[in-house]
């Protein structure tokens, strides 16, 4: 089969293994977006990301969330550290993708036009 030029390729498929939520936020991203390969393997990290996040929350639910330190103390569960931080680098990961949000493109693209239309009257009319 031919490819046509300038035809659209199909959004490539999620990556094998990724969980429920992980597979949604891949297609979700890819089916509103144009990634490079090097974004595609960052959404990929992101969507595993989310995988471990899915897991650890999970576990979290029936684990107690004070436990008993080396020396016996009471301590925070480390899961409880540690879902913060892979939560904060899913998001990291995300926001390194830079996506487009066509919401923000059309109101910059009203504030252009309207930015442009002042100009054009401002040049004909004077001030």
């Amino acid at each position: 089969m031919e490819v046509l030029e300038g035809a659209f390729a199909p959004p490539p498929d999620p990556p094998e293994g990724l969980g429920r939520q992980a597979a949604q936020l891949w297609r979700d991203i890819v089916d509103e977006q144009d990634l490079r390969t090097d974004e595609l393997r960052v959404l990929e990290d992101a969507c595993r990301e989310v995988d471990l996040v899915e897991r650890m929350h999970l576990e979290l639910q029936n684990a107690p969330l004070v436990v008993k330190g080396s020396m016996g103390q009471d301590v925070a569960n480390p899961l409880v550290q540690e879902l913060r931080q892979h939560r904060g680098l899913v998001a990291r990961l995300l926001a390194s993708l830079k996506l487009r949000d066509d919401e923000d493109e059309e109101r910059d693209a009203r504030a252009r036009q309207n930015q442009a239309r002042r100009a054009a009257v401002t040049r004909w009319h004077g001030a």
